[in-house]
């Protein structure tokens, strides 16, 4: 399963790849605004950053980028889209499923515009992303839980789905808005492609309290070893 990073921080990344060897980022309008910078600097950062990494293209280091989310002609989105994409090889843009949204990321995938249909909430929705050949869909997973639904059968629906329909390998499915280790672990089980989560979600992950006491135990031990 693929580690992605949800933020448009460039420490946060940097951090992220260094640390747990992220695979990809995945932005939108509120990771650009928390990252404090203009959204054409917040990204051309990303694109320069991922250029130094030597990263060809989205198959190796894929970021994800989303189109003005007040746009609701699908025309506008494309015409967004095109510029987003020639600042980088490695961008993919981040499409709402809306109808408009869902008639751009069509046309743009016939262009060769990889895309992300993202703002998903059921596998109705995820099936378009499928049917279109997107790069990416994103299932949100966080949102949903908060609001009292348990996600673990509408990922596995999601993957059954893509699976049946041969869709698994041609559009990846993200698990999106992952707030939790438990949540990593319920879309790993699933058949995810891949998970995004905040820097610290991935941090909460590696910890575990057992880990922390074997570490006090086995350092008391090489302490209180002869010849130590």
């Amino acid at each position: 399963m693929k580690y992605f990073l949800d933020s448009a921080k460039m420490d946060e990344i940097k951090e992220a790849y260094e640390t747990f060897g992220i695979d990809g980022v995945t932005t939108n309008p509120k990771h650009i605004m928390l990252s404090g910078k203009p959204f054409m600097t917040a990204i051309k950062d990303m694109a320069d950053w991922a250029n130094e990494q030597g990263f060809k293209d989205y198959n190796d280091f894929p970021i994800s980028v989303e189109v003005n989310p007040h746009l609701d002609d699908a025309d506008e989105m494309i015409k967004m889209a095109r510029e987003i994409s020639a600042l980088s090889k490695c961008f993919v843009i981040k499409i709402p499923c809306t109808e408009a949204g869902c008639t751009a990321a069509r046309k743009l995938e016939k262009e060769g515009i990889r895309t992300n249909l993202t703002l998903v909430f059921s596998p109705a929705q995820a099936l378009f992303a499928g049917k279109y050949g997107c790069k990416f869909v994103s299932p949100f997973i966080g949102w949903k839980e908060q609001n009292g639904e348990d996600c673990k059968q509408y990922i596995q629906d999601i993957v059954d789905i893509y699976a049946n329909f041969g869709f698994i390998g041609e559009t990846e499915i993200i698990c999106a808005a992952i707030r939790s280790p438990k949540q990593f672990v319920d879309c790993a089980v699933a058949g995810a492609d891949c998970v995004t989560a905040g820097l610290q979600v991935y941090k909460d992950a590696m910890h575990h309290a057992f880990t922390d006491q074997g570490m006090k135990t086995f350092q008391d031990a090489w302490d209180n070893t002869a010849g130590n």
